[in-house]
């Protein structure tokens, strides 16, 4: 995801990192806040999405009447709290979010992003703050339920995300018929739902909140030595900020930090249960 530059302001007596938030560097006025500004596509569930009101914690999208929540927004609110900084939502499609950091349209990219080399070369990443499992998602009713292998996919008619690793990863499965890459989630869950493919490629977040609000799905999960063979950046999540914006980040990695592979777990299972699709 792409993050905006943080303004730096010389503010006596609060912590450094909080002073990037700052709204001016003038500073003491009851009216200057710290907002951090965060970029999501808002239709990523159970990362991110968008609903009609606040129920739950939702946090109003810029610009818009619409609230954004999901385990993204969960984070940015843990991340902004922990800097004493108003948390801004700002929805933007995933290919123009890298572009949004570089520009300083927004501070942070917070929307379920592997840490890649390439993306690496335009933008800096935190620490990881999900790690997500590359795995299947098929119908209940198709022979793909019934594979305990990536080789037993063999000849699945399949597609993913565009700009994702798990579109890469489908050329894994044998003799598959690869169709072009879709723009998003909920594009590529009808996709799926309507027979015009019989496999998905996706992480564990996304397959099993797919999974849960769409009964006829069910997610595939292999033993290492037969799932899709995936290296360490492949699977880390992390959170991308314009580059050199060493303030950002440490105060990012500080909370990040101090979390663990279960604390992400927890806060993903909650996310799953509370995606409207699930109600």
């Amino acid at each position: 995801m792409n993050l905006r530059k943080f303004a730096l302001c010389a503010v006596a007596g609060v912590m450094a990192a909080s002073m990037i938030f700052a709204a001016g560097c003038g500073g003491d006025k009851a009216s200057d806040k710290k907002v951090l500004k965060v970029g999501m596509e808002c239709a990523y569930a159970p990362y991110n999405w968008s609903q009609t009101s606040s129920e739950g914690g939702a946090v109003k999208i810029a610009g818009s009447n619409e609230y954004a929540y999901g385990y993204d927004v969960m984070m940015a609110k843990k991340l902004a709290d922990s800097m004493g900084a108003e948390l801004e939502i700002q929805k933007i499609e995933w290919d123009g979010l890298a572009p949004a950091v570089v520009s300083g349209k927004i501070d942070a990219a917070i929307a379920g992003m592997s840490i890649t080399s390439e993306r690496k070369q335009s933008v800096d990443f935190t620490k990881p703050y999900y790690y997500a499992n590359v795995v299947a998602l098929v119908r209940k009713d198709t022979p793909q339920a019934k594979a305990t292998s990536v080789e037993e996919l063999r000849g699945a008619t399949a597609t993913s995300q565009l700009n994702t690793i798990w579109y890469d990863q489908i050329d894994q499965v044998p003799e598959v018929n690869k169709l072009p890459a879709i723009d998003n989630v909920p594009g590529m869950i009808v996709a799926l739902t309507s027979g015009k493919c019989n496999l998905i490629v996706t992480d564990i977040p996304t397959a099993k909140a797919a999974a849960y609000a769409n009964p006829e799905l069910t997610v595939l999960q292999f033993p290492e030595d037969k799932g899709f063979k995936t290296s360490r950046e492949d699977v880390e999540i992390g959170i991308a900020v314009k580059k050199g914006n060493k303030e950002l980040k440490d105060a990012m990695d500080a909370v990040l930090g101090k979390m663990t592979p279960a604390d992400f777990d927890k806060m993903m299972d909650e996310a799953i249960q509370k995606q409207p699709l699930a109600k």
